[in-house]
C-alpha cells in the first residue's frame, strides 16, 4: 500500500488514562497494604480433602470473598474451621467367664503353648466348658472282649501297655527335637487298617483305654470312620453332634462336642452327621485348624482317630496328612503282604508309620505275655 498521508499516532494506554487530560484527572496508582495478602482461593481450599479421617461429617461454612480495599486476614485465619472428634465411647470389659471347677480334660494348672491366632477361640472355649459326662457301659466292653476299666491284669492289657509305650516315647522323641507345631502333631494317632473286619476300632478302643490309665496324659478318643462309625456303640455311649458337625459349619466349636466319660482321663469326640462330602470337608483349611486346635487345646491331651479303611475309603489318606503317627492295624491270619504295602503307601504323608499284629494264634496251654500277675500263683 503506498498511501503517505501521515496517520494519526496513537496514545498508548488505557481509554481513562487517555480521557485524563481532557477532563483534568490524573490517576493516582494503588498501592496495596504492606500486609494485604492476597485472598486464599477459598472455593480451592473447602474441596480440598481432609487428610484425617472424620468419623462424623461437619460441614465448613463457605467463606465470601472480602473487597480488595479491606486487608486480607493471614493465611493462619482463614485455615478449615478445626473439626474436634469425639473420643470414642469406652467399651465395657466382657467378664471372665465364673468357672466353679475345671471343665472335665482339663485339669487346673495346665499351661497352654503359643498356637496361631485362629486357634485362640478354641482354646478359651476348651478351658471354660462345661461338658456332658456319661458312663461307660462295662458289660458291653465285656461283650466285646475289650479292656475293663479298674479290672486286674490280663495279658491283653500287658499288650497293649507295649503298644502305647512306642507311641508315647515317638511323640517325646519328636517334641525333643523338633518344632512345637511338630510335636503337636505327634500326640495326634491315626489307628488304621488295610481292609474291613482287621479289628482297627477293636485296636483303637483299647489303646484310648490303656493309655488313659497314664498319669501325666488325658486321651481324646475321636471316632473318625465316618462311613460306618462304631465306637460309641462299643462304649454303650450317646450319640450327638461330632466332628463333621464341626467341619462343614453347623457346630462352631468342636470342643463342645466332646462327651466326657467316667473313666478318668479319657473322653471321645463322635464323627457327627453323615456327609457325602467327608473327604472334601477333611481337606479343607477349617479341618486343619480344628484337627490341630484338639492338640493344642491342651498339652498333655492324646488324640486318637479311628480311621476308615485305607484301602476302602480315601478319608483315611487325608486323614494321615493331619496326624503324626499312624498305628496301622494288621490282621495275622488275613491281611496279604501286598494290601500292607499298598496301604502304607496310601498313608505314607505320615512320616511315622508304625504296625501292630492282631489276632495271633496262641499254642492251648502257653505262657501267654502277661499270665505273671495271675492272682493266686506264687511269684518264683
Amino acid at each position: 500500500m503506498n498511501d503517505q498521508t501521515p496517520r494519526p499516532r496513537r496514545i498508548k494506554g488505557s481509554l481513562l488514562e487517555r480521557a485524563a487530560p481532557s477532563f483534568h484527572y490524573a490517576p493516582a496508582p494503588i498501592e496495596a497494604p504492606e500486609d494485604a495478602v492476597a485472598p486464599p482461593p477459598v472455593q480451592k481450599r473447602i474441596e480440598t480433602p481432609v487428610a484425617a479421617p472424620v468419623p462424623v461429617p461437619v460441614p465448613v461454612p463457605e467463606i465470601a470473598p472480602e473487597p480488595a480495599s479491606a486487608p486480607a486476614p493471614e493465611p493462619a485465619s482463614v485455615a478449615a474451621a478445626p473439626v474436634i472428634v469425639p473420643p470414642p465411647a469406652p467399651q465395657a470389659e466382657a467378664p471372665a467367664p465364673q468357672v466353679e471347677s475345671p471343665a472335665p480334660g482339663l485339669r487346673r494348672g495346665h499351661e497352654v503353648a503359643e498356637v496361631a491366632p485362629d486357634l485362640e477361640p478354641q482354646i478359651a472355649t476348651a478351658r471354660a466348658v462345661d461338658r456332658r459326662v456319661a458312663p461307660i457301659d462295662r458289660a458291653v466292653l465285656e461283650e466285646g472282649g475289650m479292656l475293663i476299666p479298674g479290672a486286674a491284669i490280663t495279658p491283653l492289657a500287658e499288650e497293649f501297655r507295649m503298644v502305647k509305650r512306642q507311641l508315647l516315647l515317638t511323640a517325646r522323641a519328636v517334641a525333643a527335637k523338633d518344632t512345637a507345631k511338630a510335636a503337636d502333631r505327634a500326640r495326634m494317632i491315626l489307628v488304621c487298617s488295610a481292609r474291613p473286619g482287621e479289628g482297627k476300632t477293636f485296636c483303637a478302643i483299647n489303646l484310648a483305654l490303656s493309655m488313659a490309665t497314664e498319669k501325666d496324659v488325658e486321651v481324646l478318643l475321636v471316632d473318625a470312620d465316618f462311613p460306618k462309625p462304631d465306637v460309641l456303640p462299643r462304649l454303650g455311649l450317646p450319640g450327638g453332634p461330632g466332628l463333621l458337625d464341626v467341619l462343614a459349619g453347623s457346630v462352631a466349636n468342636v470342643e463342645s462336642c466332646i462327651i466326657d466319660t467316667d473313666v478318668p482321663q479319657l473322653s471321645v469326640l463322635p464323627a457327627g452327621a453323615r456327609s457325602n462330602s467327608d473327604t472334601e470337608l477333611l481337606a479343607s483349611d477349617r479341618a486343619r485348624a480344628v484337627i490341630d486346635g484338639l492338640a493344642a487345646a491342651n498339652p498333655r491331651r492324646i488324640v486318637i482317630f479311628d480311621s476308615p479303611p485305607a484301602l476302602a475309603a480315601s478319608p483315611a489318606s487325608v486323614l494321615a496328612l493331619h496326624v503324626g503317627q499312624v498305628l496301622l492295624v494288621v490282621r495275622a491270619d488275613k491281611t496279604s503282604e501286598g494290601d500292607l504295602r499298598q496301604a502304607v503307601n496310601t498313608l505314607d504323608a505320615c512320616e511315622h508309620i508304625q504296625l501292630v499284629l492282631n489276632s495271633v494264634s496262641f499254642q492251648p496251654g502257653g505262657r501267654r505275655f502277661g499270665s505273671y500277675y495271675e492272682y493266686g500263683e506264687e511269684s518264683r
